[in-house]
């Protein structure tokens, strides 16, 4: 059964008619139970059922969908023709749900270890939709910031996808990467290897990324590329 199959699934599921201001309660608690039994398909339902639901709430904080962010979102969401509905019906609750964006980041991040990689990847997510129509704005980087103080993230870890959203060609590149300025070549060329294997689409997948998501890693993976490139032009490394 796929994805999306399962999605549909989960918003069958569901208590009630997902009253608003209940259904984010309804929805983590779904999951766990529905999806128990079925570890991968839990972690991909739960990113994808974060994604939509925090997308959502985005767009109500800034006020303003743009068709640029529609797009964005339909980049990241390969829907089959028929699943659609199920992506649009969770995406339009979220939305006019009264519950505060704040209360859907805390419930959301039950569904994940303290700490987990796949924050960083819902973050990431996220920027993508805020940036899609050439800027991030300044109630979306706000909102950001606080999703991820609400996953636990440090402000450094942050800040470093902030770095890669914003313009990275013209940013500082040991902050792109989270190295320190001071930190040897060798250092360098290894911390380099083991974020990009961190980011290889293999590892995303394993904790929870679903496969109509890969778009984020290449990024990612484009932007971290570019950091070190420079840095090693700086520094006249091989």
């Amino acid at each position: 059964m796929s994805l999306w199959s399962r999605l549909a699934e989960l918003l069958h599921c569901l208590p009630g008619p997902c009253a608003l201001g209940t259904f984010v309660d309804g929805i983590v608690e779904t999951v766990k139970s529905v999806f128990g039994g079925d570890p991968e398909m839990r972690r991909q339902v739960a990113f994808s059922v974060s994604m939509i639901a925090l997308s959502a709430k985005m767009a109500k904080a800034d006020g303003v969908v743009t068709a640029d962010e529609v797009e964005a979102f339909r980049q990241l969401f390969v829907i089959p023709e028929g699943e659609a509905k199920n992506v649009a019906r969770l995406y339009n609750i979220a939305r006019q749900d009264v519950a505060g964006f704040e209360a859907y980041a805390t419930k959301l991040a039950g569904l994940y270890e303290r700490g987990a990689e796949i924050y960083e990847d819902i973050v990431d997510g996220l920027f993508h939709i805020a940036k899609a129509d050439g800027a991030v704005h300044e109630k979306e980087l706000a909102y950001l910031a606080r999703v991820a103080a609400l996953f636990g993230m440090t402000s450094a870890a942050f800040q470093r996808i902030e770095a890669r959203h914003i313009v990275p060609e013209e940013g500082d590149p040991y902050l792109i990467l989270g190295v320190d300025r001071a930190a040897s070549d060798d250092e360098v060329k290894r911390h380099y290897r083991r974020i990009v294997s961190a980011t290889h689409p293999d590892r995303l997948i394993a904790r929870g990324v679903p496969p109509e998501f890969i778009a984020i890693a290449t990024q990612k993976l484009a932007a971290l590329n570019g950091a070190y490139d420079r840095i090693r032009r700086q520094r006249a490394f091989a």
